[in-house]
């Protein structure tokens, strides 16, 4: 029953934080125990190093996916490792454990749970600070208003609105102003909440009849940071009520800070009274780093974790991965902890074994962008006809066998190709691969021209 109910969770992650996450880390990872009674699953992890990053990077995922598998409520996830197996045994209390409700704010404002960023989930991160932050080209601009923004809250570039590709840097600048505020001002309020977070919190609050207590939690922040905000689109009622929390805030001079993937002007299904509201301050982007700065970034992440990365390690994976500074960082932590795991010197030799898929001559990662090159060849459309808001039946068919390909050969997650395509959702993106298979099987000739279209793809 374990076994089975592990490997459907394994299929769940796969489609939502993609293939490679699944294959580096949870495969790593197995179910060791449900405990109905207390509603705590236990998972164990071969080392401390897959043990914390699952468990920081990881924590929701596991708990709302598993939750739903054992069919209860945000259980609670322990994770260990065979070392501490027989210490949980004497002592589970002391275990990693991560708590339900450590992981949504509680409604209500009181002094007790006031939101700072150490008992805020995601802002207790070092990480996240702006001295690990790589300053380029593509990101001076929103560094710098981040900084000011930290420096004096609330009195400039408020609300400040960071937007840019997906594993850009915009969290990352997001909790940086966080920490930075705080340990300025340690009794200041900071609220960081992904938008999903507060659409839940929104419904939970119209179920129970608590609408008024949702309001005053937020009013009482002093800094506000929302994390993908182009989420609330087509959420007419949800919009209603964080539109009068905007107000209030920006009324009393607390700072505001979005990201999204995507200017206010291009999120669809936005009212338009909130549309302008998010574009009243400061709208800085962010785009994909040069080869240098790459360079730079792999540098300090392994510098910032006490590890010595080689100069030509570092230039290949830079050039290898080409995508964002999320696949760049986890492509660096990949070949960190197998040459950690197998006791091997970090060298080119071994990044290459560890990055390039098998059979695989090219010197990078198949990526979004060859996708759309390879489209192009076949179909007249370019990347920003795809990305429009075009719904013409040629335009979007071509959308949609984009969408297939991506999530095929890259590995990336549903959200990932939606956010690249416009900033659709991952039901969008579900419902196109699922249309583009059963033509496949339904019209041979197109099934020909697709896997000719995916080899050339995967030969860029």
């Amino acid at each position: 029953m374990l076994a089975g109910i592990w490997e459907e969770f394994l299929t769940i992650a796969r489609e939502e934080a993609g293939s490679r996450v699944v294959e580096t880390w949870f495969k790593a990872v197995t179910l060791q125990r449900w405990d109905a009674l207390n509603k705590v699953v236990y998972l164990q992890a071969p080392n401390h190093f897959v043990c914390d990053w699952v468990q920081s990077s990881y924590g929701l995922l596991l708990q709302e996916h598993l939750g739903r598998l054992f069919n209860v409520v945000k259980p609670k996830i322990v994770i260990t490792t065979e070392a501490q197996k027989q210490k949980e045994r004497l002592d589970r209390d002391h275990a990693a454990v991560l708590p339900a409700e450590s992981l949504s704010a509680t409604l209500e404002p009181t002094h007790a749970n006031k939101l700072s960023i150490n008992r805020t989930p995601g802002l207790g991160n070092k990480n996240y600070s702006f001295s690990s932050f790589v300053v380029g080209p593509s990101n001076a601009l929103a560094y710098a208003a981040a900084q000011a923004v930290a420096q004096n809250p609330g009195t400039v570039y408020n609300p400040l609105f960071l937007f840019g590709g997906s594993g850009l840097g915009k969290t990352h600048l997001l909790h940086a102003i966080g920490q930075e505020i705080q340990a300025n001002n340690p009794k200041a309020i900071i609220l960081y909440q992904p938008i999903d977070r507060f659409v839940t919190e929104f419904i939970s609050a119209i179920r129970f009849d608590r609408v008024h207590k949702f309001r005053e939690k937020y009013k009482a922040v002093d800094v506000l940071l929302v994390d993908d905000i182009q989420f609330i689109s087509n959420k007419e009622q949800t919009q209603e009520a964080f539109f009068h929390i905007f107000n209030a805030l920006y009324e009393t001079k607390k700072q505001i800070v979005f990201s999204s993937d995507t200017v206010p002007a291009n999120i669809e299904g936005l009212a338009e009274r909130l549309r302008s509201r998010l574009a009243w301050g400061l709208v800085a982007d962010i785009y994909a780093p040069s080869l240098e700065t790459k360079i730079a970034i792999i540098k300090k992440k392994a510098d910032y974790t006490g590890q010595e990365v080689p100069d030509d390690v570092a230039s290949f994976i830079a050039s290898y991965v080409v995508s964002n500074v999320r696949e760049l960082e986890g492509a660096l932590i990949r070949v960190m902890a197998f040459a950690s795991l197998t006791n091997q010197s970090v060298t080119i030799e071994l990044a290459k074994k560890v990055l390039m898929r098998r059979g695989e001559s090219h010197s990078h990662l198949v990526d979004f962008d060859s996708v759309i090159r390879c489209l192009s060849k076949h179909y007249p459309y370019s990347l920003e006809e795809l990305r429009s808001k075009g719904r013409g039946k040629d335009l979007a068919s071509v959308r949609q066998i984009a969408m297939f390909l991506m999530k095929k050969v890259t590995g990336k997650s549903l959200r990932d190709v939606g956010h690249f395509l416009g900033g659709r959702d991952h039901s969008t993106v579900m419902h196109a691969v699922g249309c583009i298979e059963r033509r496949a099987l339904a019209d041979h000739a197109f099934g020909e021209l697709l896997r000719r279209i995916e080899q050339e793809v995967t030969r860029s």
